[in-house]
């Protein structure tokens, strides 16, 4: 049954929870969706994934599972950790074959990844709990789903 009053009523209790949400339009908001898609499909009890623009720190596509897992408040601080840490490796002068492919952030119940896309210009968060998957999983859905 589809009740307006009801999904407006829902919406202020805050995010949606269990549903990909997508901001902007064409090809790359498509290109975000399928990501996140493919993240779901890989570990199902995912706390939270999105498709984050570096330049700006807007999420082009986003999942939550949780009310409590607020994804818009934490995805400008890990934008900033990204390009700080860009800083970080040009300041080591490493050379062009050294780059940022991977940042993982550990808490006690939790893994917090950030992956760059193979553009450079976003990255995937994803955020899990430790008691439903481990580390190697998470990198592998990862690293499958940016191709």
């Amino acid at each position: 049954m589809h009740i307006p009053f009801l999904q407006r009523l829902q919406g202020l209790a805050g995010p949606a929870v269990s549903k990909v949400m997508s901001s902007g339009s064409g090809p790359e908001k498509d290109a975000a969706e399928r990501i996140i898609q493919q993240v779901l499909a890989g570990l199902p009890e995912l706390l939270g994934a999105a498709v984050v623009q570096l330049a700006s720190g807007q999420a082009l596509a986003q999942y939550t599972s949780s009310r409590e897992f607020h994804l818009s408040k934490v995805l400008g601080f890990n934008t900033e950790v990204v390009r700080q840490q860009q800083k970080a490796l040009a300041a080591l002068q490493l050379g062009p074959d050294e780059q940022l492919e991977e940042i993982l952030i550990t808490l006690h119940t939790q893994l917090h990844l950030l992956r760059l896309l193979p553009d450079g210009q976003r990255f995937l968060y994803v955020a899990v709990d430790c008691r439903d998957t481990n580390l190697g999983i998470a990198r592998e859905v990862m690293r499958t789903c940016e191709q």
